[in-house]
C-alpha cells in the first residue's frame, strides 16, 4: 500500500488497500460515526491501516468538537513512525483496548477493528489528562471509553442504519447517560434544557426516560421503537414532538464483553429548525403551484393561437400566428426546464433537444424528414442566458426549416457548441438550398430578434456564410452573463 502514502482522501486510501470489501465498508461506517467517541471523551482518534511494507499509515482522523485537539496536525496519508509499529501490531492482534507503554506516545490507547476474522485496522485514542475534570466531563469520558472498548468486540459502529434524521443530535447538543436498569445517571446541561423545553420540570437523575416522556405526553408511549430508544435498548433515532416542541433523539447502547451496561441518549431541541423547514416546504409548494400555473397559461396561449390559425383564411396571418405560437412554446419549454431544476442552473443540452424538435415539427412541410445533429455541449446555463439563447437557436432552426428546405423532401441541421467558461461559440449548419445572398439589414422580425439578443444581451457577433455542403452556416460568438453563477 505504499502508493497510498501520497493520498489525502480516506476513501481513496481505503480503496487502494488490500482489505476486503466488507472490511472497508466497516471502516467507512466507523469513520462516519466515531465523532461521538471523540466528542464524549475530549479526545482525538486516528485510524491506522497496514501498508504493504509492514508499517502503518493514517487513513483517517477526527478531532473533538467539545475540546481543543491534542493532534492539530493533519496525519491522513502519512506513515506512523516505526517506533510505534510494535504497539500498533499488538493492538491489531488484541481483542481489547491497549495502553501504550512507550513514554514517547503517552497518553495513547488503541483497539483493533475486526471484520469476520479479518484485522481491518487500529483506532488510536489520544487525550491529555485535564486537572479540571468535573463530574459532567467524567461521565462523558466514561461513556466514550465504553464505546471505544466496544470496537474490537464488533459492537461499534452499530451494524444497523442509524442517524436517519435530517437534523441529527450530536454530543454538544446534549446527552444523558443510562445505567443497565435504563435509569438516568447523568445529564448534560443542554440535555436538561431540552427536556425542560419539552415540559419536564423535575430532576432527570434517577428517572426512566420512557416514563418521563409518557408523563409529558399525557398518554402511554405506544410506539415500541420510541420506548426502546428512550430505554437505550437498541441503536435508534427519532423525532419527539410534545406540545409543539420537537427534539431529535438518538440512543447509543453500551456493552461490555458480555453484558448490556447502559446507554447514551443524545438529544437536540429542533423546534425552530422544523418551523423554518415547514416554512420552506410551504414556499416550495407555492412556487411549484405558480410554475404549474405559468406553464398551463403558456400552453393555453399556444392553444388559443392554434385555434386562431385554424379560423384564419389569410395565409400571411396564419404564418404570423404560427410563428407566435412557436415562440410561446419555446418559452414554455425553457420555463418547464427551469421549474424542474433542483438549483438555479438549467441543463441546457437536455432542454434544447425538446425545443429544437418542437420547432422542426411545427415548421416542416407535410411529410418532410428533417433531422438534427448535435456536437459539443452547452453545459449548465443561468436563466438569464438560457432564455435568450433558446430563442436565438429557435429562430435560426425555424428559419433553416422554412427557407433552407422549402420544397425539399428531407434535410439535416447540425448544431455545434464549443464552450470555454463564459465564452461560447455556436454554429448552425444546414444542407438546404443555400443562402443565395446575405440577409438584408433589418430583415424579418425573427432575424431582428436574433441580432438584438446576440448583440445586446450577449455583446456577441453573428456571421452568415455559405456552408461547404451547399447550404447555410450561421456562426455565433457570445459571452455568457451568468457563467460565474454556475461556477
Amino acid at each position: 500500500m505504499n502508493e497510498c502514502g501520497n493520498l489525502k482522501d480516506p476513501d481513496k486510501i481505503l480503496a487502494c488497500s488490500n482489505l476486503t470489501d466488507g472490511a472497508r465498508h466497516l471502516l467507512h461506517s466507523l469513520i462516519a460515526d466515531w465523532g461521538i467517541i471523540a466528542d464524549l471523551g475530549y479526545c482525538d482518534l486516528q485510524l491506522a491501516v497496514k501498508d504493504r511494507g509492514g508499517g502503518f499509515i493514517c487513513a483517517a482522523q477526527v478531532r473533538p468538537a467539545t475540546a481543543p485537539s491534542c493532534r492539530p496536525k493533519d496525519m491522513v496519508g502519512q506513515k506512523f513512525p516505526p517506533s510505534l509499529s510494535p504497539f500498533l501490531s499488538s493492538a491489531l492482534s488484541s481483542d481489547r483496548a491497549l495502553c501504550c507503554a512507550n513514554p514517547e506516545f503517552r497518553p495513547m490507547s488503541a483497539v483493533s477493528v475486526n471484520w469476520e476474522g479479518e484485522k481491518a485496522g487500529v483506532v488510536l485514542r489520544m487525550a491529555y489528562p485535564s486537572a479540571h475534570t468535573g463530574e459532567y466531563e467524567q461521565m462523558g469520558i466514561d461513556s466514550s471509553w465504553k464505546l471505544f472498548s466496544m470496537i474490537p468486540l464488533g459492537r461499534f459502529p452499530y451494524r444497523v442504519p442509524v442517524n436517519t434524521q435530517r437534523h441529527n443530535a450530536h454530543v454538544p447538543d446534549g446527552f444523558v447517560t443510562l445505567n443497565s436498569a435504563t435509569l438516568v445517571t447523568d445529564a448534560s446541561p443542554n440535555a436538561i434544557s431540552c427536556f425542560k423545553r419539552l415540559g419536564f420540570r423535575g430532576p432527570l437523575i434517577g428517572q426512566n426516560l420512557a416514563d418521563v416522556v409518557e408523563s409529558l405526553a399525557g398518554r402511554e408511549v405506544q410506539d415500541g421503537e420510541m420506548r426502546a430508544l428512550l430505554s437505550g435498548e437498541r441503536p435508534l433515532d427519532a423525532v419527539l414532538t410534545i406540545n409543539n416542541i420537537s427534539a431529535t433523539l438518538r440512543s447509543l447502547p453500551l456493552w461490555s464483553e458480555r453484558d448490556y451496561c447502559g446507554a447514551v441518549v443524545l438529544c437536540r431541541e429542533i423546534t425552530e429548525i422544523r418551523r423554518r423547514d415547514n416554512e420552506l416546504k410551504i414556499k416550495d409548494a407555492t412556487i411549484a403551484e405558480i410554475n404549474h400555473r405559468i406553464k398551463n397559461n403558456l400552453q393555453s396561449v399556444a392553444s388559443l393561437l392554434a385555434l386562431q390559425i385554424r379560423d384564419s383564411e389569410n395565409e400571411e396571418v396564419k404564418k404570423a400566428l404560427q410563428t407566435a405560437k412557436r415562440r410561446v412554446q419555446a418559452i414554455s419549454i425553457l420555463h418547464d426546464a427551469l421549474s424542474q431544476s433542483q438549483d438555479e442552473m438549467i441543463d441546457f443540452d437536455s432542454a434544447l433537444t425538446k425545443l429544437l424538435q418542437t420547432n422542426v415539427d411545427i415548421m416542416r412541410e407535410g411529410d418532410q424528414k428533417i433531422s438534427i445533429c448535435r456536437e459539443g455541449s452547452f453545459g449548465f446555463l443561468a436563466p438569464r442566458d438560457a432564455t435568450p439563447l433558446a430563442l436565438i437557436l429557435s429562430e435560426l432552426v425555424a428559419n433553416a426549416v422554412e427557407h433552407g428546405f422549402a420544397g425539399e423532401k428531407e434535410g439535416r441541421i447540425c448544431i455545434r457548441a464549443l464552450r470555454e467558461g463564459a465564452d461560447l461559440k455556436v454554429s448552425i449548419t444546414d444542407d438546404g438550398i443555400g443562402l443565395g445572398k446575405l440577409p438584408p439589414s433589418g430583415g424579418s422580425l425573427g432575424m431582428k430578434i436574433v441580432e438584438t439578443f446576440v448583440k445586446v444581451d450577449f455583446q456577441g457577433s453573428i456571421l452568415w456564410s455559405a456552408a461547404p455542403c451547399g447550404g447555410t452556416k450561421v456562426e455565433l460568438s457570445i459571452k455568457l452573463n451568468g457563467a460565474m453563477e454556475g461556477a
